[in-house]
């Protein structure tokens, strides 16, 4: 089933091509926020997708605080919290229990609510298509964007003008030419493979069906634990890999994830009976699909090709655990967006370009082999070194610990870039997935929000570019800054307050913040050349 779109834009034989500045191929939730940002920040771009609806399968549904932090930025939370699927009401969270549902053994361990405090917005719950419809119809109302949809990419080219992307609608071929093209068509790219950039990663040789139904007796079943939108089975024959049950709304709809034998098909294996195994009990349920996927990780070695760049499952595939792959994907949409915009606007130099691949593609290796790989593996020897038969305290311990892992890899999951090219970040620096979390001012990772004084938080002054934030700074130091923009062209907002109030929690009165929320520099005072200190955080060296 697919849920129409109203917003496409047929392509007539007679169109004269035009020149765009972006090409985004590919229009999941990816691309379509990728248009968004550019869209909102003056670029002309055009879209081409594939489908011609919207899948119902739920999918990439927990949003973390920090994709909040971007519809927020883009004017979209309410309408994305409105969106949901679930009541308003309803915790956000998860339920770890051992064997089957029924088990005696169960953990409903704090997770995002642990790093709640350095972010601005609260994360929310909500099935993939209903977040793409949000985003959708946001940018139809965009007049830098196109949608073209039914579009099958053929070829992509580029040369040292622009780039060339040749699709088959319907029955006639169109070209579309611009400066830039963004691969956000998912894990079989053609931007990717035309452009020649290879990817690895770990495959962990599992086959695992994806199961959406319809029970209102699990939902009953379900009482028996706290409010929570997923429940998580650790069965130790399965080797620290899970059996998954997630809510798409409350009362009845329900989706599922878990191993099956290699081979396996939708006419060969009973997927009731695997429900049933799992709950521990049998059920009445109605399946209304079945799906297979790859327990693998795969990264790309490089985020980007000349003019080519890719995004989301383009740059990243992983097993959809702890919905750490529409957040990155929106990440790295956000991260190039205003990168691209920079360049085409004229005021940010050829590195910032070079910036996006090391900074998202060290993150999402992280996210893939360490985060997710050593998730499963550390399931897998607590489950192998403990038996509730043999000793059951240290059991109860050791799966406290297991079901507390989530939390504690979100609160070593800090996306920073201390060693980017364009931030001034401190020697040796590197750009990770692991850090810790923390209100000081650092350059390379994401400002935290403190409160005000004018109200709300210092996140939600800082402007749509470049912000100062001048906590009790130095006039002349501001001033610094301000004829350095003015003179570079660089569009520079400055907030100025006091450093009370726990501002003084930042660490410094001068803090330069990047378009995506993430610190460049910190400092007592501007430096000497505050034009040179600019340059090279919008790329010019």
């Amino acid at each position: 089933m697919v849920l129409p779109f109203t917003t496409r834009v047929d392509i007539s034989e007679d169109t004269v091509p035009v020149r765009r500045q972006v090409v985004i191929v590919g229009g999941g939730p990816v691309g379509m926020a990728l248009a968004l940002d550019l869209g909102l920040r003056g670029v002309s771009c055009v879209v081409l997708e594939r489908r011609t609806g919207l899948s119902t399968i739920p999918k990439g549904q927990g949003l973390s605080q920090r994709t909040m932090e971007h519809f927020a930025g883009w004017g979209l939370e309410q309408q994305l919290r409105d969106a949901r699927a679930m009541p308003h009401d309803h915790p956000i969270g998860q339920v770890t229990v051992y064997r089957d549902l029924l088990s005696e053994f169960w953990q409903a361990a704090p997770a995002r609510e642990l790093v709640a405090p350095f972010y601005a917005r609260a994360n929310e719950r909500l099935p993939q298509y209903r977040t793409e419809e949000v985003l959708r119809r946001r940018v139809a109302a965009l007049p830098h964007v196109e949608v073209h949809l039914g579009c099958r990419v053929t070829d992509v080219t580029q040369d040292r003008l622009g780039v060339r992307v040749r699709t088959v609608h319907g029955e006639d071929d169109e070209v579309f030419e611009a400066d830039y093209v963004v691969g956000c068509d998912g894990g079989h790219s053609v931007v990717r493979e035309q452009a020649d950039i290879p990817r690895s990663g770990t495959d962990f040789d599992e086959l695992v069906a994806l199961v959406v139904f319809r029970s209102a007796e699990l939902h009953a079943a379900l009482e028996r634990f706290p409010e929570r939108s997923t429940y998580r089975v650790m069965h130790p024959a399965l080797k620290g890999y899970w059996m998954f049950f997630g809510r798409v709304d409350v009362g009845e709809e329900f989706f599922f994830h878990a191993p099956v034998p290699a081979g396996s098909t939708v006419e060969d294996y009973d997927f009731l009976a695997l429900l049933h195994r799992a709950a521990g009990f049998v059920f009445d349920a109605t399946i209304d699909h079945v799906g297979f996927w790859d327990l693998r990780v795969q990264v790309a070695h490089e985020y980007r090709a000349g003019r080519a760049f890719i995004a989301g499952d383009a740059a990243h595939t992983h097993p959809p655990y702890g919905g750490f792959g529409l957040n990155n994907g929106l990440e790295d949409a956000v991260n190039l967006s205003w990168k691209l915009a920079a360049v085409l606007h004229g005021w940010g130099g050829e590195e910032l370009l070079r910036s996006y691949s090391s900074e998202r593609q060290a993150v999402f290796r992280d996210v893939g082999e360490d985060i997710i790989g050593g998730w499963i593996r550390d399931d897998r020897a607590i489950l192998e070194a403990h038996d509730p038969e043999v000793d059951r305290p240290a059991f109860e311990r050791a799966f406290a610990e297991l079901a507390a892992g989530f939390g504690r890899r979100l609160r070593s999951f800090e996306p920073n870039y201390e060693g980017s090219p364009v931030v001034c970040g401190p020697p040796g620096g590197t750009n990770s997935g692991h850090g810790t979390h923390d209100v000081r001012a650092r350059s390379g990772h994401h400002l935290a929000p403190l409160p005000s004084s004018a109200g709300g938080t210092t996140f939600d002054a800082l402007g749509r570019d470049f912000t100062l934030l001048a906590l009790d700074a130095d006039d002349a130091d501001v001033a610094s800054f301000q004829r350095a923009a003015q003179d570079a062209g660089v569009p520079l907002t400055v907030v100025v307050d006091t450093r009370t109030g726990g501002r003084e929690a930042y660490g410094a009165p001068l803090v330069l913040v990047r378009p995506d929320q993430f610190v460049a520099w910190v400092g007592h005072a501007a430096p000497d050349d505050a034009a040179a200190l600019l340059r090279h955080v919008v790329g010019h060296g």
